[in-house]
């Protein structure tokens, strides 16, 4: 009981600090309280705040896990994670800056749900998007065409190709399964349409903590664990141009330099799959910005990534 007390006491004189702008202080008081009763996550919550307040990003995400292994339904230490390194305009707004600053002759969208992404293609862009189960929700122009199949299947049997035009494909976007092996196939499958100055873009690679970043769908918020495909590309493609821009919620990966000739993927893809497929998510403790490529979400910044406008 008497150790309850004490921890209460330091958690209110850590507030206190935080509130005079003394997170150094704050942070000791917070850490000392959290030694004392290690099962109290409000304690490491605290304490990953006033390491936000000192600028450590790392040590607070770190705290954050922590109190998630705890209690892993609070809210606090998610937002918090969050907050750490997405912000900013949300993904739908920056894809539809990235749909004008490219005007893309050609789209393609894995994973379109209710229509939302894909209606920021333009009258003048020849787009088409895949998924089992569409539910469009907004109306889409007749430059739009749905095909309700899997990605796989779409690649498989479908003259994609013949469906662009004969076009290259300029701009994709990927937002599918939230699972690693099939983002790898999309991404596969997309780049031999690509041309070097083709773009894609890559959804749910910067998730918020260990649960939602996992194969298993969480009810509350979920990613999945397409994180993995970042990593991959940086190890094994080190000739693309990989950049995860900071947008809430999940960030938002801008793949450049593509080269439609590779084999890299294809001809190792069952290797590639079981290698990744056991990485741990403790890969990214430490440096989870580094090791995703973080880049901020500024729209200044992140049209110096892209082709000038013609």
């Amino acid at each position: 009981m008497l150790n309850r007390v004490l921890v209460d006491i330091l958690l209110a004189c850590g507030d206190g600090f935080l509130e005079e702008s003394h997170p150094a202080v704050a942070l000791r008081t917070f850490e000392l309280a959290a030694r004392l009763d290690p099962r109290r996550p409000e304690c490491l919550l605290a304490a990953a705040r006033a390491a936000r307040g000192l600028g450590e990003r790392e040590r607070a995400a770190t705290l954050c896990e922590r109190a998630l292994a705890l209690e892993p339904r609070l809210t606090g230490p998610r937002e918090l994670l969050s907050e750490l390194f997405l912000d900013g305009e949300n993904y739908f707004e920056l894809l539809a800056r990235l749909h004008r600053h490219l005007a893309p002759r050609t789209y393609l969208e894995i994973g379109v749900e209710t229509g939302y992404s894909i209606q920021f293609a333009a009258p003048g862009t020849r787009a088409i998007g895949v998924d089992p189960k569409p539910a469009i929700a907004v109306p889409l122009g007749p430059h739009v065409q749905i095909f309700a199949e899997t990605s796989d299947a779409f690649f498989a049997h479908r003259d994609v190709r013949a469906a662009l035009g004969g076009l290259p494909l300029d701009l994709a976007f990927i937002d599918g399964m939230h699972h690693f092996e099939f983002a790898l196939r999309d991404f596969m499958n997309i780049e031999r349409l690509c041309v070097a100055q083709s773009t894609v873009l890559i959804h749910d690679c910067f998730p918020r903590d260990r649960r939602t970043a996992q194969r298993e769908p969480d009810p509350q918020f979920w990613a999945g664990d397409v994180w993995r495909l970042v990593v991959l590309l940086k190890k094994y493609r080190p000739d693309l141009q990989i950049h995860t821009v900071a947008t809430p919620p999940t960030g938002l990966a801008i793949v450049r330099n593509l080269d439609p000739s590779s084999q890299v993927i294809g001809d190792r893809l069952a290797q590639l799959c079981e290698e990744f497929l056991v990485l741990d998510y403790r890969f990214l403790d430490g440096d989870r910005a580094g090791r995703l490529n973080l880049y901020p979400n500024d729209w200044d910044r992140v049209r110096e990534l892209l082709p000038a406008r013609a």
